[in-house]
Formats: C-alpha cells, sequence, structure tokens
C-alpha cells in the first residue's frame, strides 16, 4: 500500500498544471525536437540529438514523479484548518534567538516546498520543530552550521 503524500490545495493545482505543461506542451516541443535533430543526420555526433534525448529523458521522469504523487495526494484544505497550535499548512512567523531576523514560513508538501517563497517541506528540520508548538514556544532546531533556536510569534491558516 503506497503512503500518502500530503500537499495543500493551492500545490495540488500547481503540481496539476505542471503536469499538464510538461504533457501538452514540453513533451510535443521535445519530440519535435528530436524529429529535427535526426534529420540533421549522423547521431553519434550530433550535439542537438544528443541534449534533446536529455530534456526528454528529464521531462519523462518529471511526469512520472508528479503523476505519483498526485496520485497518492493527501490534500489538505489550510482555509478549513484554524487554532493556536502549528501544523501541516500553517504559515508561521519566526524570530531567530540569535539575531532577531524574522522570517514566515508554510509549512507545505515536500513537493511544493521552496524556500525563496517561504514554503518548506514537513518533513525539513525546522519545520519538524514547528510542529506541534503553539505562539511564545522557543523551538531547537539542529543544523549544519549548529542548533538555532527560533521564539514562535505568530500562527495563522491562510
Amino acid at each position: 500500500m503506497e503512503e500518502k503524500v500530503p500537499m495543500t490545495t493551492k500545490g495540488y493545482a500547481d503540481l496539476n498544471e505542471e503536469l499538464k505543461k510538461l504533457k501538452y506542451e514540453d513533451r510535443p516541443n521535445i519530440v519535435a525536437a528530436i524529429e529535427e535533430a535526426r534529420a540533421h543526420g549522423d547521431l553519434s555526433e550530433n550535439a542537438e540529438y544528443h541534449s534533446a534525448r536529455e530534456q526528454q529523458s528529464f521531462i519523462e521522469g518529471r511526469i512520472q514523479e508528479l503523476e505519483g504523487a498526485l496520485s497518492h495526494a493527501q490534500v489538505v484544505d489550510v482555509a478549513t484548518l484554524s487554532g493556536d497550535k502549528i501544523l501541516f499548512g500553517a504559515t508561521v512567523d519566526v524570530e531567530d534567538c540569535d539575531n532577531s531576523q524574522k522570517n514566515t514560513y508554510q509549512i507545505v508538501g515536500q513537493y511544493e516546498a521552496n524556500l525563496e517563497k517561504g514554503l518548506i517541506s514537513f518533513i525539513s528540520p525546522l519545520a519538524k520543530a514547528l510542529i506541534g508548538k503553539q505562539l511564545g514556544d522557543i523551538v531547537e532546531v539542529k543544523t549544519p552550521k549548529g542548533d538555532k533556536a527560533y521564539e514562535v510569534l505568530a500562527v495563522r491558516y491562510v
């Protein structure tokens, strides 16, 4: 039995859009590029052909990965959640206890995580430390650069 893959409603929709783009835009484009490169003759020294085949392999792999994740998705509608306790889907404001730097993170599924957008995977060390905590709690996180402490400033479900 396959394990469920938790993700937010937005994450599910975004992955579905990426899958559609890969299947209906990128895949046909790369097939056309391979055909064009084949027409140039000798494939053994045809860099365009080898590059297109590599790209095709990447696209097919990503399609399989997304189809697997979406087929096992356990979609969590964050808008229906509330409370003070940090759970999957929570948006959390934290302050670094060492340098007073403030950050906002949303705890999401591993396929939708994007640190630049403040989306952290529920399996990341910070998210694991935050889950179950509440406003005002201090969390300790083991990082490659040593232990870090964060104070929870706000918890919301949006």
